[in-house]
């Protein structure tokens, strides 16, 4: 491996624009990982329009220590006020406000961050040897393989995510429709434009990604906060025992390398890692009743684990161009308004800017750790400022940002009509998170497929030919069907029991 790409690019983090946008996003990541609601998508996509003005590498330094700060924020609020700031941090109540309320607050937080901090950690080594390797092997792909992975994607994030099924199947179909408004790539043709000379070329990310993450969330989180936060309980003795060190090393280690596996894969990400550590760590343990009742391997797994997620998950987006996650997804929009395409050669063409944001993490991670416990107290205080107050001076951020990126009145009445959809589809229970990578990946399925069947000559046996695009699609066709069998061999083992049940009377 050289290591001279990777030196140079801790050259660029060192740099004093890039230190301090790493510090502004791992800030402002634990800060709306603390607001329950605002998530890393709907902040990301909200500061889309800001990130325009800025070099492109700076920008991501700073989305990306938004996204892996939001997985610890969201923590703090989890364990002293039972108030999940973040999907991921979910599992966290059980055993975290738990441990709080017998006095523990602080050795949960503090467990919380060692983990974030392994898990992290591990993960960005991982990915910094992982990557390239991968980057290399998917220079080999062509049209076919990018189809069969696009393909793959989509049904991963519409089926293992966290949700139901078949409304994210739905969520993704409409990402695919808006995906073709506006001109035919080959032919030139005008699709669902209606004659609107604003659509003939195509819907932008942009708005679409502010609308749904950003307003329709703003929308949905006024209706639903009813209820004031309780009062925080007191946090002392951060730093957590031998003992508690001792009982966690295990699940620590276990989260680090399963968040890393799930991070990877479409679908995985931060939630389903600390939904799946919790998972483990109940199964392995001697006496699972202590789980829910304070015990610290159910703080330490899914922490670790759900920071080791938001690492890797970035293999997948900077080596093939595929977004793993909604949030991913936003930051490909990121990538792309820059003028950068992720994808295989990014890390031969553009070293600076992949060594740049991967090396800015180890600076994050290290960040997180030093800030995490002082600024305790400044979180809970902002718990304290009413979403009424908050929630318009968002908005009116939300709209100025997006009509500066075209200077277009236009871009500002799709925010609102994509707002108003997000909305609905949150109070319906659809998941925005399939439509928008749906609509990312779209315009990559269309063209792939269709110059691949141009080389097939029109004949879909030919993606079978191909090993790699074979194998996709394989492992698309095992992904769709498994739920099909599965609700067979149920059908099948109720009408046995039900027929033995009969013979017995």
């Amino acid at each position: 491996m050289d290591l001279t790409p990777v030196l140079a690019g801790f050259g660029v983090v060192l740099e004093p624009a890039n230190l301090l946008y790493c510090l502004l996003g791992v800030v402002i990541g634990m800060l709306i990982g603390v607001l329950p609601g605002l998530g890393p998508a709907a902040t990301i996509a909200i500061l889309l329009p800001i990130t325009y003005g800025i070099e492109p590498v700076t920008a991501i330094i700073m989305l990306a220590g938004i996204f892996y700060g939001a997985q610890y924020g969201g923590t703090i609020t989890s364990v002293l006020l039972r108030l999940p700031g973040e999907a991921s941090s979910v599992v966290t109540v059980f055993d975290g406000h738990a441990m709080a309320r017998q006095g523990r607050a602080g050795t949960a937080l503090g467990i919380a961050a060692i983990g974030s901090f392994v898990g992290g950690t591990v993960s960005i080594v991982a990915l910094s040897f992982l990557a390239p390797v991968v980057a290399g092997f998917a220079l080999d792909f062509g049209p076919p393989e990018y189809t069969a992975l696009a393909l793959l994607g989509i049904l991963l994030v519409s089926t293992v995510s966290s949700g139901n099924r078949l409304k994210a199947l739905i969520a993704a179909c409409l990402g695919l429709l808006l995906a073709t408004v506006g001109r035919d790539g080959f032919t030139a043709a005008e699709r669902f434009t209606f004659d609107n000379l604003s659509l003939a070329d195509g819907l932008d990310f942009v708005p679409i990604a502010m609308g749904l993450f950003g307003l329709g969330e703003i929308l949905y989180n006024l209706e639903q906060r009813h209820r004031a936060p309780d009062a925080p309980v007191s946090v002392a003795n951060v730093w957590p025992s031998r003992s508690d060190l001792k009982q966690s090393s295990g699940a620590i280690g276990r989260g680090s390398v399963l968040g890393f596996v799930l991070g990877i894969l479409p679908g995985g990400g931060a939630t389903l890692s600390s939904l799946a550590a919790y998972a483990i760590e109940k199964r392995r343990a001697k006496d699972p009743s202590r789980f829910g009742k304070g015990a610290v391997e159910g703080v330490a797994g899914p922490e670790t684990a759900n920071n080791a997620a938001a690492t890797s998950s970035f293999i997948p987006l900077l080596t093939l161009g595929i977004p793993a996650n909604a949030t991913m997804a936003v930051i490909f929009g990121a990538l792309l308004i820059q003028g950068v395409t992720p994808g295989p050669q990014l890390v031969s063409e553009e070293p600076e800017l992949f060594w740049g944001v991967v090396n800015s993490m180890y600076l994050g991670n290290i960040l997180l750790l030093i800030m995490s416990i002082p600024l305790v107290g400044l979180f809970v205080k902002i718990l304290r400022v009413r979403p009424a107050v908050l929630a318009p001076i968002t908005v009116l951020i939300t709209l100025v940002g997006v009509y500066t990126v075209n200077n277009d009145v236009f871009d500002i009445v799709l925010v609102i009509a994509f707002g108003a959809l997000g909305y609905l589809m949150k109070k319906l229970g659809f998941d925005p998170g399939p439509l928008v990578l749906a609509f990312v990946l779209g315009s990559l399925l269309e063209d792939s497929l269709r110059r691949s069947l141009l080389i097939f000559d029109g004949n879909p046996a030919g993606f079978f030919t191909r090993p790699i695009s074979g194998v996709l699609l394989a492992a698309f066709l095992l992904v769709a069907l498994l739920p099909v069998v599965r609700s067979l061999v149920r059908r099948q083992r109720r009408s046995r029991e039900r027929s033995s049940a009969s013979t017995r009377v």
